[in-house]
């Protein structure tokens, strides 16, 4: 179980065309995942869509 309270996580917005990429990494681990989404979306939803994803990583490819 990861303790995400040890853990920054960074964040990147790069604007390409009518679409918003949105990259995730973490301090700990240097993982990096990216999700996209229209520029019609708030910062925030894009930030948490690509925290969720992060994580879900994070947990896939930690040992059993």
């Amino acid at each position: 179980m990861t303790d995400w309270d040890r853990h920054e996580v960074y964040f990147e917005f790069v604007a390409i065309g009518n679409v918003v990429k949105v990259t995730a990494i973490d301090s700990v681990t240097g993982t990096e995942v990216s999700a996209m989404g229209p520029v019609s979306s708030s910062q925030a939803d894009l930030q948490q869509l690509a925290l969720q994803k992060l994580k879900a990583r994070i947990k896939r490819e930690q040992p059993p």
